[in-house]
């Protein structure tokens, strides 16, 4: 029994234990989860977080700054003011007329000059004889200094013709002194006097034809002289010859701020190439057979490269090389248009070639005609059919295959490196086929040589005559005498001479008359449709000309300008349709929700927009307008008194001495003789003081800028003394108040504020501003924070709100209010707001052990994460201390996790785009070409830059010795690093951007986040009457979860052959894809992988976009012309003396300038 007890009494005491041991540490498990799932707020707490945040966030909006007062001034002075109507057919009708208008007197004046260069040519009498001093010019390249002696040019109209033709017979120097007066449309130093020649760096001024072009061209300065007085809006008028010489009126300085070598040559200018020759279908032939090893071979793909350099948007193009069999360099099927993509990519290609094998030319050129000839519908010129075929030399003339096939393919032949090859075969295929034969020794001999040809393709048409003649306008490009952007009218220059009663083939050159952007954009009325309406303009290509999104980011960009409107804008199906009917000439309307991206990059709306186009006649443009509904009227201020208008300038000046606000006001041209400044006070004192001199009325002033401008002072002066002087900024939790108008005007209160102020002065290129206008509600924007940066948080977030106005009906949006938050301030009314508790102090509570109580955003900051987002998904408040520092920046790189979930769940939609004038510096991996390793490869920038004064064969000779000397297998190919003529400048590049923005449709939305091996609840809430989302979530850390940085920020997109891979530095991998997307694949581009983004240029040339070539087509199946003239030339064959001699002397001179070997 005894024994029986002691087990019993064991038991109890195990089952004591075990009970103690459950309540110890099971039961605290249970009530601890207990706990936590009912601590997390419920929906209708966080609903009511919400409501009451929103409340004092409308409260201070719309109640506490003045909304509606600003809303009754307008209305009490509606007699000091007229509503507009913005009618989008008539406007664009009008300022399509005017743009017209203004193009036909550039073609007038293109055509005087055209017709009296040729007239002055025909008449010229050639001098074999003539020297330097016979003829006199401005050399713009000169370094002009006071007191020297520049070339003396016939200007003066009532001057006497001389007795060889009427030209310029002066044969002693005059001492002039020219004088260069900076110009506003010019944007530079000119002289209205004279002329100025360029010529380019690897040509002899002294040569015989130059001179002769000197002389007789010296006489284009009487016609560039009258069209500057009927048309005193001209620019720059430019002869650029075939020779290379370029005579533009007036005359000012080369500009060479950077100090480099002078590689311009007008020959290879946008404008010239497009005047020079109809489209071009071009079919580029490349040996690459292992004879071709070594320097030919980089002489050959330096060549290829300039060659495409030649080419404009209206021509096509593609590779093909050839050894035993042939194939096309890169992943185009078939010729593609030569646009900067498309060429960019075949140069790419160019450089991955090496040379193997033996030479057939029948695969290579019956692979080039099947190329120019295919029949199936694919988009090219279908005008001047060219095989261009670069070569060492051979012995097979394909004879059969230009039998089979042509009929009406030119074909060039070039003969490239130094070689003992027989070349008379390829001279046989140029001279036989209407083509030109070309020797390119050395790298010297690249420039000239492969853009010759466009000399044989003007020979059709000089033979059509004058009456085939139209001026071509070209797309937007660099200016690079310093006017910006512009487009250029050109007409080509015929040789009307004969030889031997033969009419003369030869083109002259082209002549070009300027035309800057902004003469264009005046032409359209830019401050009467509000901030967000605009025009564009668009040219057969699709390439736009104005455009608020046209920005190239390149100061010295060389290569034209072609943005297309398709990516100008986020896509839009009715945008394809749009840029369809412009290019057809068509005109229309069409109202649409498109999604819009801020001027600042950051942020995306959706909104309506009525696009109205139509076709500016005479030309191949069109124009369209583009407007939101709330900017069918405009505000038009009544002509003032004397009085009145003193008045309301007196507003604006007491904001330098009274406390009602210190005043901004847009930079525009109110008046043209305001003294322009950088500082925005000093603009608007030299302002007032022209109003002091002259009324706004004057010839001299916008009228209707100067008085709207007035009116709005005098608004927001009184806005001022009525309401914010007595608002209670430290209660409402504001450090400033502001309001901009439509008309320039912002007004920042009290004027202390105005220092911390960097809001975009005019207002249309303000994001806050037009972002106001595009939404209903208040807009909250922190300031920006870059994603990598460890700065702490400053400034302020700036919230606005539109005006919306209605008078007589009429509805509108004229101006813009906002405060500036304290942000210290509203961080602890946002902590206290996301509570369920009232009253202005309450009780601090804690959430733990065993009791249980609903968690709130301020009395459980660690275990809650409370935070405002913006639509953007910035991070706008948060009650998290380590965040404080954070605010502006993207909530994918603050808290990545939960920014993944908001996207997944379809809190956030995401739009991607692509910004393709971006760029970059160049790649500093090296390319591999087969030449030596360690012989330094000179670039034409080199050749220039060393003073090769000795003649290109020369140079050639020496470096051809020098290698064969301290090279034995000189044809084993060794990777080297190619040079480029560009090497050094910055390169086009392509950024990424995903952008995120809120899904309207979802205002409320709560869920369990299953991170694997955790989960947490959130909740988010749409805060009314703003863009404001608030997001309350467990402060839990989950491994499970994915925590990579998510980037929102533009990054570049890696270019490769066939695909594109974009990266940043937040994450140095490819950009994570968030949701599944279909990969279209391409045969010939096997490298490209799900994770590649981007736009695949091998696919997109398979669809390319609609565009509308030139109607006319001059090329040789048209006319008989004269093909005898086809470079039967010889290779240079130098004496052994040379040989030796020649390379010992020009070691000697150039010394340690001179390429090394190592």
């Amino acid at each position: 029994m005894a024994h029986a007890g002691m087990i019993r009494a064991k038991v109890q005491r195990a089952l004591l234990i075990s009970w103690f041991l459950f309540v110890v540490l099971l039961l605290p498990v249970r009530s601890q989860q207990h706990s936590l799932q009912h601590s997390f707020p419920d929906e209708s707490s966080v609903q009511f977080w919400a409501k009451q945040i929103g409340n004092e966030l409308d409260k201070m909006m719309r109640k506490d700054i003045g909304l509606d007062t600003l809303k009754q001034l307008y209305k009490e002075r509606k007699y000091r003011f007229t509503l507009e109507e913005n009618n989008a057919k008539m406007l664009v009708d009008k300022s399509a007329h005017a743009i017209e208008d203004m193009l036909r007197k550039k073609e007038a004046a293109l055509e005087r000059l055209t017709l009296a260069a040729e007239e002055l040519q025909e008449q010229h009498k050639w001098k074999d004889n003539i020297k330097e001093t016979d003829v006199y010019y401005f050399n713009a390249k000169q370094n002009y200094k006071p007191q020297v002696f520049p070339h003396q040019q016939n200007l003066g109209d009532d001057e006497e013709d001389s007795d060889d033709g009427g030209e310029s017979s002066n044969t002693e120097e005059k001492q002039m002194n020219p004088t260069f007066e900076v110009d506003d449309d010019f944007k530079q130093p000119i002289n209205k006097n004279f002329t100025a020649v360029h010529i380019p760096t690897d040509i002899y001024n002294g040569s015989t034809i130059i001179l002769n072009e000197l002389n007789w061209t010296a006489n284009l300065d009487k016609v560039f002289k009258m069209n500057r007085m009927n048309d005193t809006s001209l620019l720059w008028q430019v002869f650029g010859s075939a020779t290379g010489l370029a005579r533009y009126y007036p005359a000012a300085e080369w500009q060479n701020k950077q100090n480099k070598v002078d590689l311009y040559d007008v020959r290879r200018r946008p404008w010239y190439v497009q005047g020079a020759a109809s489209p071009k279908d071009m079919l580029i032939l490349m040996d690459v057979s292992g004879s071709m090893s070594g320097m030919p071979l980089n002489l050959m793909k330096t060549s290829v490269e300039n060659m495409l350099d030649t080419l404009a948007d209206d021509d096509f193009v593609n590779i093909v090389f050839f050894n035993d069999t042939a194939a096309t360099v890169g992943c185009f099927n078939n010729l593609v248009q030569a646009n900067v993509r498309n060429k960019r990519e075949l140069k790419k290609s160019v450089q991955m070639m090496t040379a193997k094998g033996v030479t057939n030319y029948t695969a290579g050129l019956q692979y080039a005609f099947n190329q120019l000839l295919d029949t199936k519908d694919i988009s090219r010129a279908n005008c001047n059919k060219m095989i261009m075929l670069f070569t060492d030399g051979g012995e097979d003339r394909a004879r059969q295959v230009f039998k089979n096939n042509n009929t009406t393919v030119r074909v060039f032949t070039f003969s490239v490196g130094q070689h003992n090859y027989d070349i008379s075969p390829i001279q046989w295929m140029a001279c036989n086929n209407k083509g030109y034969f070309f020797e390119i020794p050395s790298i010297g001999a690249i420039r000239l040589n492969t853009q010759e040809y466009l000399d044989v393709l003007g020979r059709p048409m000089v033979l059509a005559g004058s009456g085939y003649k139209q001026v071509q306008w070209t797309n937007v490009y660099k200016d690079a005498l310093g006017l910006g952007l512009v487009i250029t009218g050109t007409l080509p220059v015929f040789n009307l001479s004969k030889e031997g009663g033969k009419q003369n083939q030869l083109i002259l050159g082209v002549m070009g008359v300027d035309v800057s952007l902004d003469e264009v954009k005046r032409l359209t009325p830019q401050f009467r449709m509000g901030a967000n309406g605009y025009f564009f303009a668009m040219d057969p290509n699709g390439y736009v000309l104005l455009h608020p999104n046209l920005l190239p980011k390149v100061p010295n960009f060389q290569e034209p300008v072609t943005l297309d409107f398709l990516d100008a804008e986020l896509h839009h199906d009715k945008k394809v349709m749009i840029r369809k009917n412009m290019i057809s000439g068509e005109s229309g309307s069409e109202t649409f929700e498109t999604i819009i991206k801020s001027v600042d990059e950051r942020y995306v709306d959706k909104a309506v927009r009525t696009y109205t186009w139509t076709t500016v006649n005479s030309t191949d443009y069109s124009l369209a307008l583009v407007m939101p509904s709330y900017s069918t009227y405009h505000i038009k201020a009544k002509k003032e008194d004397e009085r009145s208008t003193a008045e309301d300038a007196e507003s604006l000046l007491r904001s330098f001495s009274e406390p009602i606000g210190h005043v901004f006001i847009a930079p525009r041209e109110f008046c043209k003789t305001v003294q322009k400044s950088d500082n925005n006070t000093e603009f608007l004192l030299n302002f007032l003081a022209e109003l002091q001199k002259n009324k706004p009325d004057s010839e001299n002033c916008d009228s209707d800028l100067v008085y709207n401008l007035l009116l709005d002072s005098s608004i927001t002066t009184k806005l001022v003394e009525t309401t914010w002087v007595n608002v209670d900024r430290q209660g409402i939790g504001i450090k400033a108040l502001f309001v901009t108008t439509d008309s320039g005007i912002t007004k920042v209160y009290p004027n202390s504020a105005a220092v911390e102020w960097d809001e975009a002065l005019e207002p249309y290129n303000a994001s806050s501003y037009k972002r106001s206008l595009n939404n209903n509600g208040s807009i909250y924007k922190p300031p920006y924070t870059p994603e990598n940066s460890h700065d702490n948080f400053t400034g302020s977030v700036l919230a606005s709100l539109a005006v919306e106005v209605t008078i007589d009906g009429k509805t509108l949006k004229p101006a813009v209010i906002g405060v500036q938050l304290d942000q210290e301030a509203w961080t602890t009314k946002f902590k206290f707001l996301a509570t369920n508790q009232t009253g202005e102090a309450p009780t601090r509570r804690t959430c733990g052990g065993l009791g249980s109580c609903e968690m709130d955003c301020e009395a459980s900051v660690n275990e809650l994460e409370c935070v405002l987002l913006d639509d953007g998904g910035f991070l706008v408040l948060s009650n998290q201390d380590d965040h404080q520092d954070k605010i502006g920046k993207f909530f994918g790189v603050v808290n990545p996790s939960l920014m993944r979930a908001l996207f997944n769940f379809s809190i956030y939609d995401e739009v991607t785009s692509y910004d393709f004038q971006s760029v970059c510096d160049p790649d500093t991996e090296p390319r591999t070409d087969a030449a030596p390793r360690g012989v330094h490869i000179p670039s034409i920038a080199d050749l220039l830059n060393l003073a090769w004064w000795t003649s290109a064969a020369a140079w050639s000779i020496l470096q051809q010795f020098l290698y064969s000397l301290t090279f034995q297998a000189w044809h084993d190919p060794v990777p080297v690093m190619a040079a480029s003529e560009s090497s050094k400048e910055k390169m086009l590049c392509i950024t990424l951007q995903t952008q995120y923005f809120l899904n309207q449709n979802v205002t409320s939305f709560r869920t369990l986040q299953d991170c694997k091996n955790c989960s947490r609840f959130m909740h988010v809430e749409k805060i009314a009457h703003s863009n404001l989302l608030l997001l309350i979530t467990e402060k839990i850390t989950c491994s499970g979860c994915d925590n990579r940085p998510l980037s929102q920020e533009e990054t570049l997109c890696i270019l490769y052959s066939c695909d594109m891979l974009c990266t940043n530095s937040v994450y140095s991998g490819p950009r994570p894809i968030l949701r599944r997307t279909r990969s279209v694949l391409h045969a010939s581009c096997p490298s490209l992988t799900p994770t590649a983004e981007g736009p695949n240029q091998c696919l997109l040339a398979t669809e390319p976009r609609f565009r509308k070539g030139p109607e006319v087509c001059l090329d040789a199946d048209n006319y008989q012309e004269d093909a005898s003239d086809c470079g039967k030339g010889s290779m240079l064959q130098p004496s052994m003396l040379a040989l030796f001699i020649l390379p010992l002397f020009t070691l000697c001179l150039l010394g340690p300038a001179a390429p090394y070997i190592s």
